[in-house]
C-alpha cells in the first residue's frame, strides 16, 4: 500500500508511518517549508518515522498541486493541524480549508480511500464560555467533517480521538460511532487508523475512539457487521 499523509511530521502521521514502514508498505509525509532550519528537521522526523518528506503547505497549494502529489496512492490521511499555539484564522485555513482541499485533490487524484483525524464534539455549537480559539478549532473540525462527509466519489472514514496522551498504547480501544469522553494514546489511534486503511467497509462512517478493552483489530471487524 502507498498512502499519502498530510501533517506527516504531526505525532500522529510520525507513528503511523512507522507501522506502515515496519510491515513494508510505502508513504510520503507532506510538510510545510517553514524555513530551512525547521523543515530539515521535519524531513528528518518523517525519515526517521521510515516515509518520505514531500513539502507541501496545504495552506498556501492550489488543488491540482495536491492532486499531482496523491497521483498513483492507494489512500490519504488527513492528520495535519493548525495546533496549540495558532490563532482563530490558522484554524479556520489549517483545520478547515486544507482538510476541504486535501479531500478534493484525492478526489481528483483518483484516490479513494480518505481517512480524516478529526475530533469530538465538533458537530454541535461550542457551550458559552468556551475559549474563542478552541471555538473557532472546533468549528473548524464540524465544517470540514460535514463537507467531507456530504462528498459521494470517496471512500471516507472520519476518527476522532479522544484527549490524545503520549502514554505507551495498549492495543485496546472503544470504537464506535459514540464512545463517551474519555483519553486515548497517540500510539492506538495510529494503530487504529492502521486498520481502517485496511478494512473498507469501514468506510462513510464517523466514530469516535477513547481507549478500552477491545482489540485494536477486534474493534475494527465488529464495525462491519
Amino acid at each position: 500500500m502507498h498512502t499519502v499523509i498530510a501533517g506527516g511530521a504531526g505525532q500522529i502521521a510520525t507513528r503511523l508511518e512507522r507501522l506502515l514502514a515496519d510491515r513494508g508498505d510505502t508513504a510520503h509525509g507532506l510538510i510545510r517549508d517553514t524555513g530551512p532550519s525547521e523543515r530539515s528537521e521535519k524531513a528528518d522526523a518523517v525519515r526517521a518515522a521510515g516515509a518520505e518528506p514531500v513539502v507541501c503547505d496545504l495552506e498556501s497549494a492550489d488543488v491540482d498541486e495536491v492532486a499531482d502529489l496523491l497521483r498513483g496512492a492507494d489512500a490519504a490521511v488527513f492528520a495535519a493541524g493548525a495546533g496549540p499555539g495558532s490563532g482563530a484564522a490558522r484554524k479556520e485555513t489549517v483545520d478547515r480549508a486544507a482538510a476541504e482541499l486535501f479531500a478534493e485533490a484525492a478526489a481528483r487524484a483518483g484516490v479513494r480511500r480518505l481517512l480524516i483525524v478529526s475530533a469530538m464534539r465538533v458537530d454541535e455549537e461550542p457551550p458559552p464560555g468556551t475559549d474563542p480559539v478552541f471555538a473557532a478549532y472546533l468549528r473548524a473540525k464540524g465544517a470540514a467533517d460535514a463537507a467531507i462527509r456530504a462528498r459521494d466519489d470517496l471512500d471516507w472514514t472520519i476518527l476522532r480521538p479522544g484527549r490524545l496522551t503520549n502514554t505507551a498504547g495498549t492495543g485496546r480501544v472503544h470504537l464506535a460511532e459514540h464512545t463517551g469522553r474519555a483519553d486515548v494514546s497517540r500510539d492506538d489511534v495510529a494503530a487504529v487508523l492502521l486498520a481502517l486503511l485496511d478494512e473498507p467497509a469501514t468506510a462513510r462512517r464517523t466514530l469516535e475512539l477513547v481507549a478500552g478493552d477491545t482489540p485494536i483489530p477486534e474493534a475494527v471487524r465488529a464495525l462491519t457487521r
